[in-house]
């Protein structure tokens, strides 16, 4: 088995000059960095990154807990995490909390007992759990998506945090929806408890005041965030005797559940109903009609939470900071538009 010593022979350095380029934690001169990765990759060199560990106290792993993995907005929230990661030699531990406050307490402990070097959340609506853990243990953590304010919503959030704009996105489209004409618009909102349904409820009345339409709770339900929960949700607004003429889904699994419930009632998409969803997806292109959505960031919300966690490794007392990243517009034609209308417009909605 080839050692350490070994690179540092055929390279020509010394031992600790070897452990310096593959750990980083000394600068060493360009090429003497890469004398070492030649040899490296001449020799088939692997670390022995258990044994690493133990001597450095660092394991180059991060602890991911997020609920709906298989959501794809998750999904590729996953991917910029992971990318970000392995760009900067950590690997990743994932586990899923189902939002379930003693779960997701109980796979944080899990992900520390593994030793991750720090982690990343998307918060259940409760995290009270989550909160008492992670600041008893001191664990260096990120949250993304949903954000957690301070208690009494005073002060610098309690830990970094990154996210989508939420609130205007969500009102461009309300008024995107009043400029057709639609008087009567609804809300498929998400589970209570999460920043992401504040927000986008806020930014839905917003859109409303901003048309000049009054805002009428019987047209605002939860779907709970999942598919199932907004198809009873829907069928809820098509049973009322004045149902809305035009529905924002806020998000993507909820729009799955609207569009069952919608074709369940007969009902057709624009032409008996218009659609807009916050979340666009792979497959929105493919529908017809064509989703008319607001599409996040995801992947870029994943890298920059890596980003955020390794600032904060490198210097723990850093000031907390919450950063949201902006959304883009979609426009199809599930909101009424005709083809050649959408194809020429796509950034913020008119």
């Amino acid at each position: 088995m080839t050692t350490m010593a070994d690179v540092a022979r055929s390279a020509g350095v010394s031992i600790a000059t070897v452990s310096h380029v593959l750990n980083g934690t000394r600068p060493v001169l360009p090429h003497t960095r890469q004398a070492v990765l030649d040899a490296v990759e001449e020799l088939g060199y692997t670390p022995n990154t258990l044994a690493r560990s133990l001597v450095t106290a660092r394991t180059r792993s991060i602890g991911l807990a997020v609920s709906a993995i298989s959501n794809p907005y998750f999904t590729e929230i996953l991917q910029g995490v992971e990318a970000a990661a392995l760009e900067h030699g950590y690997s990743l531990l994932i586990a899923d909390p189902h939002d379930d406050p003693a779960r997701e307490r109980k796979v944080v402990q899990l992900l520390h007992e593994r030793r991750v070097e720090g982690m990343i959340v998307a918060p259940s609506p409760e995290p009270a759990g989550l909160l008492a853990y992670l600041r008893r243990h001191q664990v260096p953590a990120v949250f993304l998506d949903r954000l957690v304010g301070p208690p009494g919503e005073a002060g610098p959030p309690l830990f970094d945090q990154v996210c989508a704009e939420s609130t205007e996105p969500t009102a461009g489209l309300v008024t995107h929806l009043a400029g057709l004409g639609h008087r009567r618009i609804g809300l498929v909102a998400g589970l209570p408890g999460l920043s992401t349904t504040a927000e986008r409820i806020t930014g839905y009345r917003h859109g409303l005041a901003a048309s000049g339409l009054p805002f009428d709770e019987r047209i605002l339900v939860h779907g709970d965030s999942e598919a199932a929960g907004a198809e009873r949700a829907t069928a809820e607004l098509l049973n009322l005797g004045s149902r809305p003429t035009a529905l924002i889904t806020a998000n993507n699994a909820m729009t799955i559940g609207a569009l069952r419930a919608l074709r369940a009632h007969g009902l057709s998409v624009p032409g008996d109903i218009a659609l807009c969803c916050f979340d666009d997806f792979a497959w929105a292109d493919l529908f017809s009609p064509r989703l008319t959505a607001v599409s996040q960031p995801s992947r870029d919300i994943g890298a920059r939470a890596v980003r955020m966690l390794l600032d904060r490794l490198a210097d723990p007392d850093r000031p907390t900071r919450t950063e949201r990243l902006p959304c883009t517009f979609v426009h199809r034609t599930s909101c009424g538009c005709p083809e050649d209308a959408a194809a020429l417009k796509k950034g913020t909605p008119s």
